[in-house]
């Protein structure tokens, strides 16, 4: 995202600001915004660790006459003016329904190892998830859902306990860039690739080693680049007095297809991206 925001600012002449705090800890994600409120910025973009204790402090930012958005994942019920999705939460939930659904014919036990558990994006995915796997496949059943935080060494921990668990789990949920290698890297160690299969929300370079051995079917992503491109581009517009097209897909700057709902002041990025060991290695993140 830093790349892609940088990229922006430098074809349209304004200064990008990238930060963020050294954990997940949502007091210490405000104390960056707060700074950030201090510097008198024109717009902060944030993706909230929890957005009800970001939401006053997206207030603080408002209030200071600064434009507030956030990205990545939303603070709904906040003064946020607009959401830069990377693709749509219904998108994004039933790619990585299909994605393990495939390599596990349709049937048999999952269990997702996600993180935060406040996280408005991740449960939006989960709740899809959980709603077309009891829709669409009947035979599926997930087991249980736990939350391994930002930190991948426990998610390796939380899959292999899973594993144990269930000795006859089938598939394994990864919804965030830590859990996904963490649930493959799990498997890997267990000497249960082709036993048990992975899908998730992983970043390429990361998920690459585990899509070749086959402990990953595939990973659900979005450009990340040009999402941070979007989230640069957004706030500079907004910081003039723009506002974006509402009457269909347009170019946002080298951007094309981006869409915006008035209703609910979602910024769409597009499409998600799915990697397999095929185009995993395009990208250098």
């Amino acid at each position: 995202m830093n790349t892609g925001g940088q990229d922006a600012a430098e074809e349209f002449g304004f200064e990008w600001v990238y930060s963020g705090a050294t954990t997940a800890d949502p007091a210490a994600q405000a104390d960056v915004v707060r700074s950030l409120v201090q510097q008198d910025v024109d717009s902060i973009s944030v993706a909230p660790n929890d957005p009800n204790s970001m939401a006053p402090v997206l207030q603080e930012a408002a209030d200071a006459e600064i434009s507030v958005a956030t990205a990545d994942t939303d603070a709904p019920n906040s003064v946020r003016e607009y959401f830069v999705s990377q693709a749509s939460e219904e998108g994004i939930g039933t790619a990585l329904t299909e994605e393990i659904m495939e390599p596990m014919n349709g049937e048999g036990k999952i269990a997702i190892v996600s993180c935060g558990q406040t996280a408005s994006n991740l449960n939006a995915w989960i709740d899809v998830i959980e709603e077309k796997i009891a829709s669409d496949y009947p035979n599926a059943e997930i087991v249980d859902v736990v939350y391994a935080d930002e930190d991948q060494a426990q998610a390796v921990t939380m899959a292999k306990d899973l594993m144990n668990a269930h000795p006859d789990l089938k598939g394994l949920i990864g919804p965030c860039t830590t859990a996904a290698p963490g649930i493959a890297q799990a498997i890997t160690e267990s000497g249960k690739v082709g036993e048990v299969f992975s899908t998730g929300v992983g970043t390429p370079q990361a998920m690459l080693p585990y899509l070749e051995s086959g402990a990953a079917s595939s990973s659900v992503l979005w450009n990340v680049e040009d999402h941070g491109y979007l989230t640069a581009w957004a706030g500079w517009q907004v910081a003039q007095g723009n506002e974006f097209p509402s009457d269909g897909p347009f170019d946002a700057g080298r951007i094309s297809g981006v869409t915006f709902d008035p209703e609910t002041n979602i910024l769409l990025l597009g499409e998600p991206l799915i990697l397999t060991a095929e185009n995993a290695g395009d990208f250098d993140y």
